[in-house]
């Protein structure tokens, strides 16, 4: 027989997980938190969402086809890309901006590097980052359109008020309004209880593994608890910084991410330390109020080096022995 048969090693195990079941359920887990920044920021999150999926799919369509590569749109990754960043922008930025960074996220960081799976970062943060760069006063312009929202918001997170250092207001931003979301932010952070909806999707079905967002959650909350500037050991202020901002999406449904994340299971942990760490650096030292975005895209830098150090040995191989000096 002239037939050759490749066959990898044992075990050979059988799954209906794919690509496009994996986007699929992302997708459904940001669901809830896509609907109330609807109903929060109205009609100009609609058109923004729409726009951040459709822009994402026809640059990944239209790149592939003139490079005469196959087009890979029904996995849904660029789907998912454009969702995370619409909901990662202001519901005032300028659409133009918005699809200027959908096609660097897709064509820049994600099909120059070799499509799914070869990025070296997250797509959509990497496009937020470079839409803060390039469109600073546009991409801090937060507003809502929710009359339930508090008018001291209108020109500043919750974040921003809470941030040490920053001028007090007369309206303190409420922990219930941060968890529920009706506050100002990006379209996709405000409502932590939607967040959390989702994330328990994703745990339920088994999309992403619980150490990194644990890791990553319970280091910032200790330095936070600890160390905050003014705020040491006070646990209202610690569950504003929780529910404030982008954490809860950037641990759940960034730091998750397959491609720029470690596979080893003490590598997750590192990670999710790590980014708990310069996460509390950047919020309580720098510049911005913020800082999620920062963190993740650094930390995927260093996932080699993570997955190098934490690697577990083979079963039954011993640590080698270190040669003795002849004198």
């Amino acid at each position: 027989m002239s037939e050759k048969f490749n066959v990898s090693t044992n075990p050979h195990v059988r799954s209906k997980v794919t690509t496009q079941s994996v986007m699929r359920d992302v997708l459904i887990a940001l669901t809830p938190a896509s609907l109330f920044g609807i109903y929060n920021f109205g009609f100009d999150a609609l058109i923004r969402i729409i726009v951040g999926v459709v822009a994402c799919i026809a640059f990944e369509a239209v790149y592939q086809y003139f490079m005469h590569l196959k087009v890979t749109v029904s996995d849904l990754s660029a789907a998912v890309t454009g969702l995370l960043i619409a909901l990662n922008i202001p519901s005032t930025l300028n659409v133009g901006f918005e699809i200027v960074g959908c096609a660097f996220a897709i064509i820049i960081v994600k099909q120059l590097f070799g499509g799914l799976g070869q990025n070296f970062m997250n797509p959509a943060l990497g496009a937020r980052c470079f839409l803060l760069i390039a469109y600073t006063g546009p991409m801090t312009n937060f507003v809502t359109n929710n009359s339930f929202a508090v008018d001291a918001y209108s020109g500043a997170t919750p974040l921003a008020i809470l941030k040490p250092g920053a001028e007090v207001v007369a309206n303190s931003p409420k922990l219930l309004d941060m968890f529920i979301g009706t506050t100002s932010g990006v379209i996709g952070e405000t409502s932590a209880i939607c967040l959390l909806i989702g994330a328990i999707y994703l745990l339920c079905k088994k999309i992403i593994n619980w150490r990194i967002p644990v890791a990553y959650i319970a280091s910032f909350a200790v330095l936070i608890f600890l160390l905050a500037p003014g705020h040491q050991f006070d646990l209202y202020y610690l569950a504003c910084e929780i529910c404030g901002g982008g954490l809860l999406l950037g641990a759940f449904f960034m730091a998750t991410d397959y491609v720029t994340s470690p596979i080893t299971p003490n590598g997750k942990l590192v990670f999710g330390c790590l980014l708990g760490i310069l996460t509390f650096i950047f919020r309580m030292y720098g510049g911005s109020a913020e800082g999620v975005s920062y963190a993740i895209i650094f930390s995927n830098l260093l996932v080699p080096l993570i997955e190098r150090v934490t690697v577990p040995r083979s079963f039954g191989k011993k640590k080698p022995e270190k040669k003795k000096e002849v004198a």
